[in-house]
């Protein structure tokens, strides 16, 4: 099944989110090759793709798992966590629709 993956971030996490980034996407690369990944991204926090010091708010993670339970597994052991750039992490059960 699809699970939302939704993270809201700290204020001012710009620096943390540099530094942690190459592990972060690493597992995101992972859950692509292992053909899981729907879609990932940050949120900028001004209506710009490239919002530059402004930063960005959160992410979203739409990605394949067993269960809720592991795609909470999986989100709790994003480096983004162990690096303080998340305050929180929301993992709901999501429907594809369209496309």
């Amino acid at each position: 099944m699809l699970y939302a993956i939704i993270s809201e971030d700290v204020n001012a996490s710009l620096e943390l989110r540099k530094q942690t980034r190459p592990a972060h996407l690493a597992r995101l690369q992972q859950l692509k090759d292992d053909g899981r990944l729907v879609l990932a991204g940050p949120h900028p926090a001004i209506d710009t793709p490239n919002p530059g010091d402004a930063g960005f708010t959160g992410s979203l993670v739409v990605a394949e798992f067993d269960s809720l339970y592991a795609a909470q597994q999986w989100a709790d052991a994003d480096p983004y966590i162990e690096a303080g750039v998340y305050a929180k992490v929301l993992v709901k059960p999501f429907n594809r629709v369209l496309p």
